[in-house]
């Protein structure tokens, strides 16, 4: 397993590092050299915000927490990531064979303590068709407040590829553009 630190706008010593992979341990006998852990760490306010990602055969799981103690912050963060894990369970275990180093390590868990809930099958309810114009990043993000809506699609004039304008949590905007 490959866990890296990142600090921005704080220096991460050798001390809290080597606390931090300690803390992460516990992925790595499940997941073994087949995971990819990267923890970043970033002072907003008098809080800590610490940010977990795991990138597992071409999937991406992300926690993110905070508190005004770093260690807390990451105990809160590694406890999401395995929460986010284990909600996924029934679904990853109907699909075994795609995911057998989630599978292996929920089955092998037995330090757990808890009861899940059969939720029902999530499914497509709605449909909907739309037309790609070209247009900036400007004009999408124009739009999309004008819609009201949180995220706009858009086909980007300059680069020519599909892309995704949304709104984060913190107010500011984001851009996707995948790369295919």
């Amino acid at each position: 397993m490959k866990i890296t630190t990142q600090g921005k706008g704080i220096k991460i010593g050798q001390r809290l590092e080597n606390k931090i992979v300690s803390k992460m341990s516990k992925f790595d006998k499940y997941f073994g050299e087949e995971g990819s852990f990267n923890v970043r760490i970033r002072p907003e306010g008098s809080q800590m915000v610490v940010e977990i990602t795991l990138k597992l055969d071409n999937k991406i799981y992300r926690a993110e927490s905070r508190d005004e103690e770093i260690l807390t912050a990451v105990d809160k963060t590694v406890d999401k990531l395995e929460s986010q894990i284990r909600k996924q369970k029934t679904k990853l275990m109907k699909k075994r064979k795609d995911y057998p180093e989630i599978a292996n390590y929920l089955d092998e868990d037995n330090s757990a303590d808890f009861d899940y809930e059969v939720e029902n099958d999530s499914k497509i309810t709605r449909k909907k068709t739309f037309t790609l114009r070209p247009m900036t990043s400007e004009d999408a993000l124009l739009q999309m407040e004008m819609l009201g809506h949180n995220f706009f699609v858009y086909l980007d004039s300059e680069t020519n590829s599909v892309c995704v304008i949304y709104k984060r949590n913190d107010g500011n905007y984001g851009l996707l553009e995948p790369d295919y």
